[in-house]
């Protein structure tokens, strides 16, 4: 019953959002950021450790201004998930453009599949589901909703113009196959891993357990791993959905040194990306949890 409940009261809060006008929709949405901003004390704690670690020379009023721009950012892509059902290449050609593609589409043509390099960055649903309404499906790893009818929602908008979800529970033979068959999967690398699923590299000068997946997949493929975020540009006013070039990875005698060598440089490659646009990445993640043997806790 309780799944039910909760269940009714996001589709009913989505289905609100939805129908409104965008500009609307954006503004509610910025009053409830704003409205929440102070009373998630825990999550405020999180992300302001997080700067405080990783971008140690800001002052504490520039911290918590890259703080509240993370909350507007996951305001804004809560307005577009609510009206992705409405989207069309018509109706958002105003306001999202592709930058980089020659660099998705050239790895494409190699033909040994192609997996997006991602994480938590500003419209990143909306990223993976632009590129579907343009022609481009691909294969998303996520992981299971704990409300079940939620997740087959969620995953019923995700799949709208023919994505299709790997659940991270059982996905190793999904992107193997999907690969072989020259296909595309979106991966989001930048949540924290535990052991043997993780491997610790840099991460903003503090080691991170990073998922090795994505390093075992391109390793034994030959697949190119492009980088890909949705952000948005203040200067614009729209989103701009980013392909970076794909990135060199090494193919030596050694596999576990090229695995955890291929994981550094797409972790690097997501800071750099994080740097850039500090205030649309997922701070109020505890992205440094698990700790080196011996190692106390950050948080």
């Amino acid at each position: 019953m309780r799944e039910k409940i909760e269940f009714w009261l996001i589709r009913t809060v989505a289905g609100a959002l939805g129908l409104l006008p965008r500009g609307v929709a954006r503004k509610m949405a910025a009053l409830l950021v704003w409205m929440a901003f102070p009373l998630l004390s825990r999550l405020r704690r999180v992300g302001m450790r997080n700067l405080e670690m990783a971008l140690p020379t800001l002052t504490i009023d520039e911290r918590t201004l890259i703080l509240k721009g993370v909350f507007r950012s996951l305001g804004r892509q809560l307005v577009e998930f609510c009206r992705m059902s409405r989207y069309s290449a018509e109706n958002t050609k105003d306001w999202i453009r592709t930058e980089g593609l020659e660099n998705y589409l050239s790895a494409q043509a190699q033909g040994k599949g192609v997996l997006v390099l991602t994480g938590h960055m500003g419209a990143w649903e909306l990223s993976s589901f632009y590129h579907s309404l343009m022609g481009h499906s691909m294969g998303l790893v996520i992981r299971r909703l704990d409300n079940r009818l939620l997740d087959d929602y969620v995953n019923s908008m995700r799949g709208m113009h023919g994505n299709w979800v790997l659940h991270k529970d059982d996905f190793g033979r999904g992107l193997l196959k999907a690969m072989r068959n020259g296909e595309t999967v979106g991966i989001l690398m930048d949540t924290n891993m535990t052991p043997p699923q993780g491997e610790f590299v840099d991460f903003f000068g503090t080691p991170a357990c990073t998922a090795t997946g994505l390093a075992h997949i391109a390793r034994k493929t030959g697949a190119a791993v492009v980088p890909g975020f949705m952000l948005w540009e203040a200067s614009e006013q729209r989103y701009v959905l980013h392909f970076g070039p794909p990135l060199d990875l090494p193919q030596t005698e050694d596999p576990s040194a090229d695995i955890l060598a291929a994981t550094q440089i797409c972790t690097h490659a997501i800071e750099s990306w994080i740097r850039r646009y500090p205030d649309q990445w997922l701070w109020i993640h505890r992205r440094w949890k698990t700790r080196p043997a011996g190692e106390p806790g950050i948080y």
